[in-house]
């Protein structure tokens, strides 16, 4: 191997993070009460297109029960090796309202479910929908966008000066809650110009 391969691997290893952090996966959500998940099928499968020596291992206890307990309550421990890299996780094996099962409770559906989830709880720790995890929904650079874009611009506050210049009083106390127009949320603006034209 040359200089030049050992190189570029090690700037891979290096930065395969910022690739699979930077995957869009907010098409892929899925809302349950309350709560964001991602598919493992999905989230295992994008992984594996950029990287497909990537594993997953499932940890079981000696006696080869794939759950740990406590005797009251259990959970799943599983890993995703990436670059050589292991992320472990553990996860509860929950209930659909995300309350733990006592431990006579749970089937072999519940601990194949809370297997799933974890591993791509190990998925995120590499990269893919981390952000889920952080209670966003978007990932850090389109966050910052979506941070931005918060509230109206100069164009929308100059425009909004001007429609007002012609109204009675009335349409101006709407706007009076605000502390001044670049405070004017941008999700509102739509309807202010269409409250002030009407």
């Amino acid at each position: 191997m040359n200089e030049t391969n050992t190189t570029d691997i090690v700037e891979e290893k290096q930065n395969y993070f910022q690739k699979l952090n930077g995957i869009n996966v907010s098409g892929k959500i899925e809302k349950k009460n309350g709560l964001n998940y991602l598919s493992w099928a999905w989230a295992w499968a994008e992984l594996k297109k950029i990287h497909p020596d990537a594993t997953s291992k499932v940890y079981e206890t000696e006696t080869g029960c794939i759950y740990f307990t406590d005797g009251k309550t259990a959970w799943v421990k599983t890993s995703v090796t990436v670059n050589d890299i292991e992320h472990i996780e553990y996860l509860p094996i929950m209930d659909f309202k995300n309350r733990s099962f006592a431990l006579e409770q749970i089937t072999s559906m519940d601990a194949n479910k809370a297997i799933q989830r974890c591993i791509t709880k190990c998925i995120a720790r590499h990269g893919i929908g981390l952000y889920i995890y952080a209670g966003e929904d978007m990932p850090e650079e389109k966050q910052e966008e979506k941070e931005e874009s918060k509230f109206i611009d100069k164009n929308q506050i100059k425009e909004l000066m001007n429609l007002l210049e012609f109204k009675q009083d009335k349409e101006k106390e709407l706007l009076k809650k605000y502390t001044s127009f670049s405070n004017i949320p941008s999700i509102n603006y739509d309807k202010i110009i269409k409250y002030i034209n009407s």
